[in-house]
């Protein structure tokens, strides 16, 4: 068998050699010169290597001159979370709203308020999540064939109608039925969102634009507390608890008109074979400036690379749910699941009854929403620090300094809850306040950031709907337990809850420290290789990758599948030409 020596024309020093190519090209008449399908290919290699390699060493500066629109965009579609955080709230506050118990509750004796009983609480809850896991596999499917744009919208646009149904909930079954149906809706926000992020944004800004959505969560719940807290002088008004329903609706239709307006994800066009399509949205996304000051040819080589990273895929026949669970995929799959798991399961579900929390440890009705509104403050403050800290920190070791003492905080609240004395109260108090702090300033945006990386191009959507159902299953199991555990009439734990909490995520502590690796400063083509090599986790971090790499490609393509690709792009630009005459 001969052999083609071909010299990489930006690599002088090195050739590539390829056996099996020539032989079936000298075979394949339909081409007309095999020297020139192999050289393009070759240059369509370095150009997403280059790329590839430009685009991970971009300074923050660059990448927001050259992708200030993707900023924009991503961020008004991940601002769609905020209802999400907003309404999680409500459900869970309102428990300590006069009005509300009244209205969907029964008047207990012995306590001599209304109160709704642990087990509608817990109904409520599991609804709601019920419904995201609902949601999330319905916006898994359709996503993938409808983009993320259109799946959003639709989710959006039938909020308003849902909104109605909770507002004007005449008892608490069609109250249930109302967050069962919402809980549909923010299912699709989940997925979409932090994957369209993680999608438009270079490898220097992934990490913001994804854990902003993190802080999408805090401003709703921020906003929520500030709601109830405006209307908290209002309790005993029948339909005081009203107000903060009717609030939502300012959020649909600006949203609607945004993601609208927003391109489509460039990877989703490429997957359904829309490359001219892909690159105008690539245009779209970038901005020409003093550093490019022409935004066509780095649309052309990133739509080169994600051609040849999805073709990669491609090879493998990788793009069903059921391959999620086989080969490496099942490794990713995993680790982006385990680590939505450990977001719920490390205490931050007593972040959401923070209100009815502080009121059993002693404090004001009034006092426990001002601890609420500053509880938010923080972790908004805690999720902007996150991002200073990445840039020098990775997100494994964020991630797992932020269990380890989040672990420890509530071990502490539960040393406090077997004190009955006052200044053991506040005490809770203010380590719940430190724990939503160091929450936000790890975890709670350094999990968005991770999921989004984890999986492979093809899969990304399904990988991280099943990651999240991982999270809505374990909040499915915190809501059950956690207002029995604060409940009155129930288990009646209070502060000594952080004992359970401190033990998760311990666990959690050690599952990182063997199975989570370091992503920052890869990009998808290099984490697919470390995932495909069998890589450690804990050598991620300092394993050297070599990405599309010509040689390799032309042996496993063989010269049928590089003229496929040639002709391919050759049309595609063709189209595109003829687009804009």
């Amino acid at each position: 068998m001969s052999s083609v020596f071909v010299e990489d024309i930006k690599n002088p020093e090195k050739v590539v050699i390829v056996n099996s190519v020539a032989k079936k090209a000298s075979d394949d008449s339909s081409l007309n010169s095999v020297d020139d399908y192999v050289s393009r290919f070759l240059d369509m290699s370095n150009e997403a290597r280059d790329n590839d390699h430009n685009e991970k060493r971009m300074p923050l500066r660059e990448g927001l001159k050259t992708f200030p629109k993707a900023v924009m965009w991503s961020i008004i579609l991940s601002t769609a979370l905020v209802m999400e955080g907003y309404d999680t709230y409500l459900l869970n506050s309102l428990f300590g709203f006069q009005a509300f118990n009244k209205k969907f509750g029964h008047f207990d004796k012995r306590l001599n308020k209304y109160i709704i009983e642990a087990k509608w609480q817990t109904g409520l809850n599991m609804g709601y999540n019920s419904g995201c896991v609902i949601g999330l596999a319905i916006s898994g499917f359709v996503a993938d064939i409808y983009g993320y744009r259109k799946t959003l919208m639709t989710a959006l646009a039938s909020s308003i109608a849902l909104i109605f149904l909770q507002f004007f909930s005449p008892n608490k079954e069609v109250l249930l039925l109302a967050y069962v149906l919402l809980g549909i809706n923010w299912g699709s926000y989940q997925t979409l969102t932090v994957t369209y992020a993680s999608e438009v944004a270079p490898t220097t800004l992934r990490v913001y634009l994804t854990t902003y959505v993190n802080m999408c969560w805090v401003f709703g719940q921020l906003l929520g507390s500030g709601v109830l807290k405006a209307v908290s002088s209002m309790s005993e008004t029948p339909n005081s608890y009203r107000i903060p329903f009717a609030v939502q609706w300012v959020w649909p239709i600006p949203l609607i008109i945004g993601v609208y307006l927003a391109p489509e994800s460039p990877w989703f066009l490429v997957k359904r074979g829309r490359d001219q399509d892909a690159k105008n949205s690539l245009k779209r996304l970038l901005s020409e400036n003093p550093l490019m000051p022409d935004k066509d040819v780095l649309s052309q080589a990133m739509l080169t690379k994600i051609q040849m990273t999805v073709r990669e895929e491609d090879a493998k026949d990788v793009g069903n749910f059921s391959d999620c669970f086989k080969g490496t995929n099942w490794r990713r799959t995993r680790i982006a699941g385990l680590t939505w798991f450990f977001q719920c399961f490390c205490g931050s579900s007593l972040m959401g009854y923070s209100t009815v929390f502080y009121q059993q440890a002693g404090l004001p009705v009034s006092m426990s929403f001002t601890f609420s509104i500053i509880q938010y403050c923080l972790g908004i403050v805690g999720t902007v620090s996150s991002w200073f800290l990445s840039q020098k920190v990775g997100r494994r070791k964020i991630y797992l300094t932020g269990l380890s003492t989040m672990s420890l905080l509530m071990l502490l609240v539960g040393g406090l809850g077997t004190s009955s004395s006052k200044s053991a109260k506040w005490g809770v108090g203010t380590l719940l306040l430190l724990f939503t702090f160091v929450y936000d300033l790890s975890v709670g945006p350094m999990c968005y950031c991770i999921v989004a990386e984890m999986p492979s191009s093809k899969l990304r959507t399904k990988t991280v709907m099943l990651a999240r159902n991982t999270y809505n299953v374990a909040h499915i199991v915190a809501g059950v337990v956690t207002p029995y555990m604060l409940s009155p009439t129930a288990w009646n734990w209070k502060a000594k809850t952080g004992f359970f909490w401190a033990g998760t995520a311990f666990v959690g502590s050690v599952w990182v420290f063997f199975e989570l690796p370091e992503t920052k400063n890869r990009t998808y083509a290099e984490l697919d290789i470390l995932f495909q090599d069998g890589v450690s986790s804990r050598k991620f971090n300092s394993t050297d990758v070599e990405v599309f790499d010509a040689g390799k490609l032309m042996e496993k393509y063989g010269a049928t599948g590089i003229k496929q690709i040639i002709e391919h792009v050759d049309k595609t630009n063709y189209d595109i030409l003829e687009q804009n005459r």
